[in-house]
This record gives C-alpha cells, structure tokens and sequence, in this order.
C-alpha cells in the first residue's frame, strides 16, 4: 500500500493573511513524484496545546507528518516546546545542533547569542535534518519531520531527507483542457466515464470561472487506465465542440 502524509503549517502569520503559505504546495508535488499521497493539511497557531493536539491526532494517523515554521530564534518560535510536549519527552540543547550553529555564525563573523542559539534546541532523542541554506538544523523524531517555514530552507530540509522516505506506487497523471467549454456541460459526461472506469480519478478544474473553459485530470496508479480516462474525457470534449489540449492548465 501506498504510503500517507500530512503536513502541519504552524504561524500566526498564516491564519492573519500575513503570509501565504508555499510549501504545503511543494510538498505534495514532492510526495506524489514519489508515490506518497499527502493526505491532510492543517494550519494551527503558534499555540503549544494546539500545535500538540493536531500533531498526536495526525502522527496516529499518516506514515509521516511535516511540520513548518516555528522553529527559530524568536519568542514565538515554539514548535520544538510543543512537539517535546506533545511526546512527552524534554528539550535539550542538542551538542551536534549547536556545533552547527555556533560554526554558521562564526563563518559569518557574527556571534552566536543565546537567541541564536535556541535553534540549537531539539526534543530528546531527535535526529537532525540538515540545512544547508542557514546552519540551523530542523528535526526528525519517529514519523515527525520539523521543518522550517521559509520556503527555500524547507525545500532544502526536503532533499536531506530523501533517504527516510519509503517510496510507494506512483500515481500516473494525464490532463485534457478545453478552452471556453464550461465545466457544467460536462458534468454529464465526466459522470459516465467515471462510473464506467475503475481505479481511476477524474478531476475537473474550471478556468477562472465556469464560463472560460475547463481542465480535467484523470489520476490512476495505471498508466493505461489514466490515458483511456483522459482519452474518453478528450473524446467528450470533442463532442461539445471543443477541440482538447492534452495538458494541464495549472
């Protein structure tokens, strides 16, 4: 069977509107191209009861959970203190962690100050994931990957831990767009082709709004159902009068 994922986005920051949040995007491209399916995403506060909350209920759940963001310098920086929490283990000042970031400041000719040196802090008995955009490390402990919410350190986080994630069944993916066909005038059709196919999903995407055309994306773990899917959907479309591009509107 194939492997699951949940991430959890932590931050005041995403819930006000302050921050758009990007890796919840990145990361499911990243599952599904090795065959893991992001199943769930949360978005919780910088709050230690809620952070411990949602990480028990999906860490019970999925194979792995990410985590993003809260794991720097400042006062509100609290995700390590909650997913400690959360496991009931202690925070420590992990020896290897803080070699890590005492070095990234000094190259820099700058001093590693306490604040600095928080991210040096880790639940017991956690692995480190390397990063190395900012010398910071993030974490790994059981099936809890702690990442860090700048997009480009999490993408970085990413590819250290390659080597972690047990691949599963890749899900092929074959998309047909229709240019000015609105997607209700293939609410039918896509209702038959789906009833007739197994193992397979159709997905309809309209372009910005109902009246400019539409996108499908049929998504199966074989390849030949997913083009037969796809090649119903495009034989549909020619039908109403729209001839399909095989390809996806993203």
């Amino acid at each position: 069977m194939s492997k699951t994922a949940a991430i959890l986005a932590i931050g005041d920051e995403l819930l006000s509107g302050r921050t758009r949040d990007a890796n919840m995007h990145y990361l499911a491209g990243w599952l599904t191209e090795r065959g893991v399916a992001l199943t769930e995403a949360r978005v919780v506060p910088d709050d230690e009861r809620m952070i411990g909350e949602a990480l028990n209920a999906l860490r019970a759940r999925y194979d792995y959970i990410f985590t993003s963001g809260g794991i720097g310098p400042t006062h509100d920086d609290i995700t390590v203190d909650s997913v400690a929490a959360a496991l009931g283990v202690k925070v420590i000042e992990h020896p290897q962690a803080a070699a890590m970031v005492r070095a990234y400041y000094k190259e820099r000719g700058q001093e590693a100050t306490p604040a600095r040196m928080r991210m040096a802090r880790t639940p017991e008995g956690a692995e480190l994931i390397n990063n190395p955009v900012s010398g910071a490390p993030g974490v790994r402990i059981g099936n809890i990957f702690v990442m860090a919410g700048v997009p480009k350190i999490f993408q970085a986080m990413l590819a250290a831990v390659e080597g972690a994630i047990e691949h599963g069944e890749v899900v092929h993916s074959f998309a047909a767009t229709a240019r000015g066909l609105p997607e209700s005038a293939m609410a039918d059709q896509l209702r038959e082709i789906q009833s007739a196919l197994k193992d397979v999903s159709l997905g309809s995407y309209p372009i910005d709004g109902d009246e400019k055309g539409l996108t499908v994306v049929a998504r199966s773990r074989n390849a030949n159902t997913a083009e037969q899917a796809i090649g119903a959907v495009a034989a549909a479309m020619r039908a109403l009068g729209s001839e399909p591009e095989m390809e996806d509107r993203k």
